[in-house]
């Protein structure tokens, strides 16, 4: 059942999706079952978030609503429901003074821009095709990162190389170079076994911590010459939103917050409210500064490496700790107090090297991809409204943007 969390960004999250009876199933699709070419519309809270159907078969939550093309190009309507225009009228369209709600009525009562059926297919076919390039990068980071994560979790996890050299034989899929760097024991500590050689660690000492300085509102500046700083809310699958981020004035953010300054590899961890979402900072976001409920993290030089840092603070472990040690009874609060009770099994500086070697090049990859992802994204936003509005036609863009 696709709920309105699980729509995100254009894209469909069908992997957390929450799972019903197949009577369940039937009930919800009673009405209507989206098919390819539909588009998922929320319609409750962060409403207006649309995805496209493609060949998946799902039922949807009350707060979803499926949105049929019919006489006109799928891929244009979709394009056209992401414009400016759109966003305006469903923004307008959108009730409630706590919980702001879009009615299917007013769904129906949109007003969709017709250019004709030649045109509206180039448009489909152009926006189409950056879509299309922006999910092939996002899919690409997603296998990147998994491969990050697997190799992690076989080294500092599940100790795989540790047992198979307890067992007689040689770690698989690794040259001995490597391999000669894993031990072939176990020590017992008080938190369990950990590889010969390895230690429990604070992780104070073997990452860098700081917690933003709590910037409040009579200090935001709308002069666009400013510094921003991130909140919370900036943190999104995995990235950086800093396009509507706040800014306070130049002078204090070099002046008096001068130490709160982020810079490029730094990560970023959201610790009040949704513990646990994180980021890494590309050098396309700064000048950018730290603000409250954000904690920055940075690698102690010869103790610990960014893949292994990265990979610790997006792992279960980790995230674990960040629920079951928060405190507020309203809102959950993680802080730097916390973070200086926590220990974690460190691997010898050889073995992390190892990591690195192996995994930053995947990261420089992701972090490439994503930037060439918010490329792609800000022309498609750039043209989108022109092209909707038939201001801009498409024969000759449609050749250089393609080259």
């Amino acid at each position: 059942m696709v709920r309105v969390t699980d729509v995100k960004y254009g894209e469909l999250q069908l992997q957390g999706c929450l799972k019903v009876d197949e009577h369940t199933f039937n009930e919800f699709s009673r009405r209507y079952t989206p098919k390819q070419g539909d588009i998922i519309i929320t319609r409750v809270g962060t409403y207006g978030i649309t995805a496209r159907v493609i060949n998946t078969v799902f039922c949807l939550g009350q707060n979803t609503a499926a949105i049929i093309p019919h006489s006109i190009n799928a891929r244009y309507l979709y394009a056209a429901l992401n414009s400016a225009q759109l966003r305006y009228q469903i923004d307008g369209s959108a009730v409630g003074s706590t919980q702001k709600t879009l009615s299917l009525k007013c769904i129906n009562a949109l007003q969709i821009p017709r250019l004709g059926e030649l045109q509206e297919a180039e448009v489909a076919e152009l926006i189409g095709s950056l879509d299309d390039r922006i999910t092939l990068l996002r899919e690409t980071n997603a296998t990147l990162e998994a491969i990050a994560q697997a190799l992690f979790k076989s080294w500092f996890v599940d100790f795989d190389p540790v047992r198979a050299k307890m067992e007689g034989r040689a770690p698989e899929g690794m040259d001995e170079a490597t391999a000669a760097l894993f031990p072939s024991t176990f020590s017992d500590t008080p938190q369990g076994p950990v590889p010969g050689g390895w230690s429990m660690e604070p992780l104070s000492d073997v990452m860098d911590f700081k917690e933003g300085p709590g910037i409040r509102n009579w200090q935001y500046t709308n002069s666009d010459e400013g510094t921003r700083f991130i909140n919370i809310r900036c943190i999104q699958d995995g990235d950086l939103t800093i396009e509507t981020a706040n800014r306070i004035s130049n002078e204090e953010a070099n002046g008096k917050y001068a130490h709160f300054h982020l810079a490029p590899w730094d990560v970023v961890v959201s610790t009040s409210g949704t513990l646990g979402r994180s980021a890494i900072v590309r050098e396309e976001h700064l000048p950018l500064m730290l603000n409250t409920s954000v904690i920055r993290f940075r690698p102690v030089t010869g103790r610990t490496v960014f893949s292994f840092l990265y990979q610790y603070l997006n792992g279960g472990e980790f995230l674990y700790k960040l629920e079951s040690m928060a405190s507020g009874s309203v809102q959950k609060n993680f802080g730097p107090m916390h973070l200086k009770q926590i220990q974690l099994i460190c691997p010898t500086f050889p073995v992390l090297e190892a990591y690195e070697d192996l995994c930053r090049p995947l990261y420089e990859k992701i972090i490439a991809n994503r930037t060439q992802a918010q490329t792609l994204a800000t022309l498609r936003d750039t043209l989108l409204p022109r092209l909707i509005s038939g201001q801009l036609r498409l024969p000759e863009l449609s050749e250089h943007i393609s080259a």
